[in-house]
């Protein structure tokens, strides 16, 4: 499962992980013979345009840094139906998964060090391999300390422009290569208050905008709004050279609204930077990006963390159970979604990582044409009843039995 990608170049996938699904995967292609597994694995992960996805060979450079500095390394390739009237839009997309460098009591300057040290093989890697467009995970810098509702951690805090943002830009105009670099972002220009960002840089190492995620966690050890608060920054498609970019950033794919926000301005893909652990959502991982590129039309790459991370101090949960101090194993499983429901192998559960594909972007007119969602949606209607749910006197359009009433009475 953690294995490179082969070397033969136009092979299918067939023996990576299913989308997120690694335990199955294993237990399947044991079980199954060959033709059945290929048929269930169709079922399970869908289809590119008819056929399974195929891998892609990457350049010796890139497979030697990855044996070197031992990270996952795996590329995969999505096609789309030839036109007779458009020319083929490809791009290639690269995600990286990593656990932090260092413990969590080491010096605040020595861990974001260390990462940066971990991720320069990794991002050289992507650029060596050609990437288009890479996005690393969420608050990739520093330990995803928002559980220990501890305020020394704001000091991971930068400006939009801040160091991580100049450690990407060289790489960005080296490679010719746009970065989202998800960053806790402390705010210079108003009362320096943070917020969770994500920094879009061009591929000539400008800055092109940014996004702030829209909605904050509550849920156990989840409870980030300690830290920060709901964005300001609503749902911007960002234009590249490469195609129209969105960040859903992490808890923001457990709405379903999000992620139609981004795909009504335009977005080609939407990346969704993630910290989350197994026993909170594991089972949720394969399933949501799929559901919203099938829903939107549009490409979805999903970046998880890797990793357990203890830190000095225990903390609860508001569960019951007792102090702790780590909150669960953050389980990578990076991967792609299409929009035709088909989906690449995801990256390890225990290793860092780099996942490239290509991805024809006509394959989302395509889409939008073949199932007519946007036709047949009745936004006028969900409109409507969203505006009467926002007012006071808001009631529920629920018709009772009469009968149910008058037998219960």
């Amino acid at each position: 499962m953690d294995k490179n990608i082969s070397e033969d170049n136009g092979e299918t996938v067939a023996d990576g992980s299913i989308c997120g699904y690694d335990s199955l995967h294993q237990l399947l292609s044991t079980n199954l013979k060959p033709e059945l597994y290929q048929e269930v694995s169709r079922i399970l992960v869908g289809s590119n345009c008819g056929r399974p996805l195929e891998k892609i060979v990457l350049p010796d450079s890139a497979k030697a840094l990855s044996s070197k500095h031992d990270f996952d390394l795996q590329a995969v390739s999505f096609s789309a139906d030839k036109e007779q009237m458009r020319k083929p839009r490809v791009v290639r997309l690269g995600l990286i998964q990593n656990s932090i460098a260092l413990p969590t009591t080491d010096p605040f300057l020595d861990q974001t060090r260390g990462i940066y040290n971990k991720l320069k093989p990794i991002i050289e890697a992507a650029g060596v391999a050609g990437v288009n467009i890479l996005c690393l995970q969420e608050a990739w810098t520093m330990p995803f300390a928002f559980c220990t509702r501890e305020k020394k951690w704001c000091e991971f805090a930068e400006p939009v422009d801040g160091e991580s943002t100049k450690f990407l830009q060289e790489f960005a105009k080296k490679y010719n290569m746009v970065i989202v670099n998800p960053i806790l972002e402390r705010d210079m220009d108003h009362g320096e208050v943070l917020w969770n960002t994500a920094v879009i840089i061009g591929n000539n190492g400008n800055i092109i905008g940014k996004h702030r995620k829209n909605h904050i966690p509550r849920v156990g050890d989840f409870n980030e709004s300690t830290y920060y608060m709901e964005g300001d920054t609503g749902h911007p498609v960002f234009e590249t050279v490469f195609g129209k970019i969105a960040v859903n950033i992490c808890y923001g794919r457990h709405h379903p609204l999000n992620w139609l926000a981004f795909g009504l301005n335009g977005a080609e893909i939407v990346f969704n930077p993630s910290a989350t652990v197994g026993e909170l959502s594991e089972p949720m991982w394969p399933i949501e990006a799929r559901n919203a590129a099938i829903a939107n039309s549009y490409f979805v790459g999903s970046i998880n963390r890797v990793g357990t991370e203890v830190f000095p101090n225990a903390f609860t949960s508001g569960d019951g159970k007792p102090q702790h101090n780590d909150f669960g194993h953050f389980y990578g499983s990076s991967h792609f979604s299409a929009p035709d429901a088909s989906c690449t192998p995801s990256l390890s559960r225990y290793r860092d990582g780099l996942l490239v594909s290509d991805m024809d972007l006509n394959l989302c007119r395509q889409y939008k044409d073949k199932w007519g969602f946007r036709m047949t949606a009745r936004y006028e209607v969900y409109a409507d009843l969203l505006a009467k749910y926002l007012k006071p006197d808001f009631k529920p359009q629920v018709v009772s039995d009469p009968m149910f009433h008058k037998n219960s009475s």
